[in-house]
């Protein structure tokens, strides 16, 4: 996949704030999926450079921080439904600080976020499919296990705690902290068979057909080094709701993920409008 040169660099800006993502425009192609080497072929998509940062999510989490400007006719700010007021700090003071990622947040709240900016710029995103996450990590070929401290927050270099975006170098395609720091949502639901359940189908994805369990990639500052790897997957966990007091549980917050964030992909050929609202009514699970 010697893709280099066809890689480009677009900034895609919040209207109305000084928030934007850089996102990485990779063409599409195949390779050799997970640890059995299952040969998968993805379409052309952008991926933000970096993970959704605390100041980027709370524009839409804060009415307040929100405006009525937006790319879609009859936009109403205030029939947005937004996260509940967290009970505690889950940035742990790092919220205001700038530059943090977003954590603690449920696949659906990340999911959630995607629609909002749609409908703020126009142009749709969601959450990577295991399949782009996995092609975007490797960019060509898994990361040498002797870079992975340049690459990565791990648990022998994390300092027991989330960094700060793009303080590590990037991967061969741009990409910042793809491996550590925290771990990323991605779309599909938790399969052990995962490879075979793909078969030869492209642009793979696993529907969610309940709230648990989806699939978590990439590993965090609380993951070994020797356990860290673009094939490395992880199943998310009730147990990061376990505390919240809530009764039902919160849509919205993970008391015990503050290791886990997200980013997000826009594929190349944008959904219509109609296609868009399937999309969310499908992906996101009560």
């Amino acid at each position: 996949m010697g893709l280099g040169a066809q890689i480009t660099t677009d900034s895609v800006q919040i209207p109305a704030t000084d928030v934007a993502f850089d996102m990485v425009s990779l063409p599409g192609g195949s390779y050799d999926m997970g640890e059995a080497g299952r040969t998968v072929t993805v379409s052309a998509f952008s991926i933000s450079a970096h993970e959704v940062t605390h100041e980027a999510y709370r524009i839409f989490q804060e009415r307040e921080n929100d405006t009525p400007v937006a790319a879609v006719d009859n936009w109403d700010a205030d029939a947005v439904s937004r996260p509940s007021p967290p009970y505690l700090d889950f940035t742990y003071g790092m919220g205001t600080r700038g530059g943090y990622p977003q954590v603690n947040t449920t696949q659906q709240a990340a999911l959630r976020y995607c629609e909002w900016l749609y409908d703020k710029t126009g142009r749709f995103f969601r959450l990577p499919t295991e399949a782009e996450w996995e092609y975007a990590c490797l960019a060509g070929e898994e990361p040498d296990p002797a870079d992975l401290h340049d690459l990565a927050w791990l648990y022998e270099n994390g300092e027991e705690t989330y960094h700060k975006v793009g303080e590590k170098e990037p991967n061969a395609w741009g990409l910042y902290d793809m491996l550590g720091n925290v771990s990323e949502w991605t779309l599909d639901e938790y399969y052990d068979d995962y490879a075979d359940r793909i078969g030869e189908e492209a642009d793979p994805w696993m529907r969610p057909d309940g709230k648990h369990s989806r699939t978590v990639r990439g590993g965090s500052f609380d993951t070994y080094t020797d356990e860290a790897g673009c094939r490395t997957r992880e199943k998310s966990s009730p147990r990061w709701q376990a505390r919240d007091p809530q009764i039902p549980k919160s849509k919205w917050w993970n008391v015990d993920s503050p290791f886990l964030g997200f980013r997000i992909v826009s594929p190349e050929k944008q959904p219509s409008e109609e296609e868009v609202r399937a999309f969310f009514a499908e992906s996101i699970v009560d």
